[in-house]
C-alpha cells in the first residue's frame, strides 16, 4: 500500500525535531505579510531549520489559518534556504478561541486571557508540521474536556478556573497524534504538543495546574501507543528550575516507554526575564527506537531567529 507514496531519497537515520520559533505576531495575517516581506526573523528561521536538515519537524508559535496560507508561505522560505516539505499538516489550535467567561477577573469575558488557550486572535500562536514522509493519519486530542479526564482533580480545577472548569480542554494550544508512512512500509507516531506556560498567574496556580495535567496526561497517551513513536514539542517547564510542578516533567521524562537522548542539555534562553537558560524543548523517542545521535542547532542564527533553539534526535527502527 505504501508503495503509492513518492518518497524523497530517505533513508535511516530519520531526523525528528522540534522547534518553537517565536514567530506569532499580534494579530491575524501579520505574520504572513511579514513572510512575504522575508522579515529578517522569518528568514533567520528558515535558514536553522533548513541548516538542521530534519525530515520531520514540529513547529510551535505559527500562527494558524484554515487553508494553511501561513504555514505554506513559511515552508516557501525553508525550501528557499535549501530544505523541501513535500507535506503539512496542523489542526486549528485552542488559542483565542473565546470562552465567553471572565477567567482573569478583569471584567471583561473576551480578552486574551478569556480563552481556551491564550490568544489575542483564534490561531495566534499555533502548531504545524512540515514533514518529507508521508502524513497517513491524525488524531486531535485538544478538545479533550479537563475536568472529565481520569487523572483530572476536578475540585482542584473548579478552585483555579471557577465557571470554566466544566468545558476547559486540557490542551491550551495542541495535542495530537499523527502518523508518517516511513519507506520501509512501517508507520512513526508522533505525539505533538505544547503546553501553556505554568506562570502568568496567582496564587491560585491555575496555568500550574493545567501545564501538570498536560504534561501527565502525554504520560498516560504514551503508555498507550502501539509501534513506534516519539513525543515532541514545547513543555515549558524545566526538570529542575523555574516554575511549574516538577513531578508532572520528570514523570514524562522517566517513562518506562520513553528515552531521553539529551539529559541536562539546555534549549531557551529566559537571560532578558532574569531567568537564564531553562530546558523546555523536548524530542522523546520510544524505547522501539534505536537513537543514533541528538542534538541542537546553536550559533548566530539561531540567535536571531528564536530564544529557543531546534532541537532534533536521530532514530532507526531496530
Amino acid at each position: 500500500m505504501l508503495a503509492a507514496w513518492a518518497f524523497p531519497a530517505i533513508a535511516e537515520p530519520v531526523r525528528v525535531a522540534t522547534f518553537n520559533t517565536g514567530l506569532s505576531r499580534d494579530g491575524p495575517g501579520l505574520l504572513l505579510r511579514d513572510i512575504h516581506r522575508r522579515d529578517p526573523q522569518v528568514l533567520a528561521v528558515a535558514q536553522v531549520i533548513a541548516a538542521a536538515g530534519p525530515d520531520v519537524i514540529l513547529l510551535q508559535d505559527v500562527d494558524y489559518d484554515a487553508r494553511l496560507t501561513t504555514a505554506k508561505a513559511l515552508r516557501n522560505r525553508i525550501a528557499e534556504a535549501g530544505q523541501d516539505f513535500p507535506h503539512i499538516f496542523a489542526f486549528a489550535p485552542n488559542t483565542g478561541v473565546p470562552t465567553g467567561v471572565d477567567l482573569n477577573g478583569d471584567g471583561r469575558s473576551f480578552g486574551p486571557e478569556d480563552a481556551v488557550g491564550y490568544g489575542k486572535y483564534a490561531g495566534q500562536g499555533g502548531m504545524v508540521l512540515l514533514s518529507r514522509l508521508p502524513v497517513i493519519g491524525a488524531t486531535d486530542l485538544s478538545a479533550q474536556i479537563w475536568s472529565d479526564w481520569a487523572g483530572a482533580d476536578p475540585v482542584a480545577i473548579s478552585a483555579a478556573w471557577g465557571n470554566a472548569a466544566g468545558t476547559l480542554p486540557i490542551a491550551s494550544v495542541g495535542q495530537w497524534l499523527v502518523s508518517l508512512a516511513l519507506p520501509s512500509g512501517q508507520h512513526l507516531t508522533l505525539l505533538a504538543f505544547h503546553a501553556t506556560p505554568p506562570v502568568f498567574d496567582g496564587p491560585e496556580d491555575r496555568n500550574g495546574l493545567r501545564n501538570q495535567d498536560q504534561l501527565l496526561f502525554l504520560s498516560e497517551l504514551a503508555q498507550g501507543i502501539k509501534g513506534h513513536f516519539v513525543v515532541l514539542g514545547d513543555a515549558n517547564n524545566d526538570p529542575k528550575n523555574g516554575e511549574g510542578r516538577k513531578h508532572a516533567i520528570n514523570a514524562l521524562l522517566a517513562h518506562r516507554r520513553l528515552q531521553d537522548p539529551l539529559p541536562d542539555t539546555v534549549t531557551a534562553d529566559w537571560s532578558e526575564l532574569g531567568l537564564g537558560w531553562m530546558r523546555v524543548d523536548y524530542v522523546l523517542p520510544s524505547g522501539t527506537l534505536q537513537v543514533v545521535g541528538a542534538g541542537q542547532h546553536s550559533g548566530p542564527i539561531a540567535e536571531q531567529a528564536s530564544r529557543h533553539r531546534l532541537t532534533w534526535v536521530d532514530i532507526e527502527l531496530p
